[in-house]
């Protein structure tokens, strides 16, 4: 069994809540589905190489409801996450380790929303944060031990799911300056001193 960071998207590994208005588009403000508009916040490419060099699988787990209320579809989620990995490979850091579609070792998104006005995604699952369901479903797929394996977002819900999941609660780290750690960089130091190393 292998042991994996889950690592939530948006004001994680990069800026959302104070994009410009021209980010949202046609969708609800936080509900990021425009590739342009992906920026990496400070320290993120080097957080990710360092956690992979330690051994960690990446997992990206996002709620993407933006899609449920029509501000953009499937593809522009796939889009924006592609947007992501290539930023992530094509930093000085992080260029010789990564490949640009293996920042991640799997990707996982959410696109429902029980009050959506796109009748296909317009539902609750077990997949929506806070529910575990990304999380499980990982686990399942890529063999990854939850007891070992940890969860980092700037929501809450993240941590939630994380633990609802059965990632210990000590291994879930909010990030931001409310959180249990300012940001991405700051809680992958945080993993490495709880793993041990």
């Amino acid at each position: 069994m292998r042991r994996a960071v889950f690592l939530d998207r948006d004001d994680t590994i990069i800026r959302n809540a104070d994009l410009p208005e021209a980010a949202w588009g046609r969708g609800t403000p936080g509900d990021l589905l425009d590739p342009d508009h992906v920026r990496l916040l400070p320290g993120a490419s080097r957080a990710c190489r360092t956690l992979r060099d330690a051994g960690y699988l990446i997992v990206l787990f996002t709620s993407q409801g933006g899609v449920a209320r029509g501000g953009g579809s499937l593809q522009d989620v796939e889009r924006t996450n592609d947007r992501l990995r290539r930023l992530l490979s094509d930093t000085p850091e992080s260029r010789d380790l990564f490949p640009a579609d293996a920042v991640f070792d799997a990707a996982y998104f959410c696109p429902m929303h029980p009050l959506g006005s796109v009748e296909r995604f317009s539902r609750e699952t077990e997949w929506r944060k806070p529910a575990p369901g990304m999380i499980a479903a990982a686990a399942a797929e890529l063999g990854i031990d939850l007891a070992r394996s940890w969860a980092v977002g700037d929501k809450t819900r993240d941590i939630d799911a994380g633990v609802a999941s059965g990632i210990p609660s000590e291994q879930c780290i909010l990030v931001g300056v409310d959180g249990d750690a300012p940001d991405l960089a700051t809680a992958a130091r945080r993993i490495l001193v709880g793993a041990g190393r």
